[in-house]
């Protein structure tokens, strides 16, 4: 994208689209890969959706998000069958018509060949006017890029292999840096003073993550603390640390 802030955080949003999901019937694992392949690239995942097959919901969804957000992608709903509505939906959401893509014709005719090129084969090969293609090494069906949005399989694995030629599309900021601290005491034993830290140290996020041990009954909790800046990070981790021991609470660096 042109026109981007050097300075500001580079944010994406996830919209997964699917009866299956909503039903319980499928379990998304898209989400947790997604969030961490982006992190690695400097990119915050900022917002995720769970949206039905249902034409109005999708393009108000798409709408909404991709105004607000660096990047879209989206997962599901690009394969043969009649609800498979993401392409119809995107061109709506752009308010641009649907078109065959002739290189996304010609690849899949090549894999099924003529007498196997069925209607609803053909139907992947549909993308909104002025998309460029996203590579599918897995089951050659193409994805889609139309603006700021990534339309991609809902199948991990195909997701996966799509999301890896994006690398080269996609403009970074600053990988967000994370510590933990292992506290092996109740929550609670830290919960107030934890948020005079926050206060205290800006350009951080720190979180508190209760456990529970099964087999011993100890409970604890894990302290994560984010930030891009890495002088940030460890100022506050050392204020986490230092408030343990003056508590006498045992504790352990990840």
């Amino acid at each position: 994208m042109t026109g981007m802030d050097e300075t500001a955080p580079v944010t994406a949003a996830l919209l997964i689209i699917g009866d299956e999901i909503l039903s319980g019937r499928t379990q998304d694992k898209n989400l947790a890969y997604l969030a961490a392949w982006l992190n690695e690239a400097g990119i915050d995942m900022a917002e995720a959706r769970v949206v039905p097959d249902v034409e109005a919901v999708v393009v108000e969804a798409v709408r909404a998000l991709r105004g607000r957000y660096t990047y879209v992608f989206t997962t599901g709903g690009i394969g043969p069958t009649h609800d498979d509505i993401t392409a119809e939906c995107l061109a709506k959401a752009f308010e641009v018509p649907l078109q065959v893509h002739p290189e996304a014709h010609a690849r899949l005719l090549a894999h099924y060949g003529e007498a196997d090129f069925t209607p609803a084969r053909q139907r992947m090969a549909r993308v909104p006017e002025g998309a460029v293609l996203i590579d599918n090494p897995v089951s050659i069906a193409p994805g889609f890029q139309i603006g700021n949005v990534f339309v991609m399989a809902g199948v991990p694995k195909i997701m996966q292999a799509m999301l890896e030629g994006l690398r080269a599309r996609l403009k970074g900021g600053v990988t967000v840096l994370s510590k933990a601290v292992t506290i092996r005491a109740p929550e609670s034993a830290i919960a107030g003073d934890l948020g005079e830290i926050q206060a205290a140290h800006t350009g951080v996020s720190i979180g508190s993550y209760p456990f529970f041990r099964d087999a011993t009954g100890q409970s604890g909790a894990q302290i994560v603390v984010r930030s891009r800046d890495a002088a940030a990070l460890e100022a506050a981790c050392a204020a986490v640390i230092a408030y343990c021991r003056r508590e006498n609470l045992p504790f352990e660096e990840n």
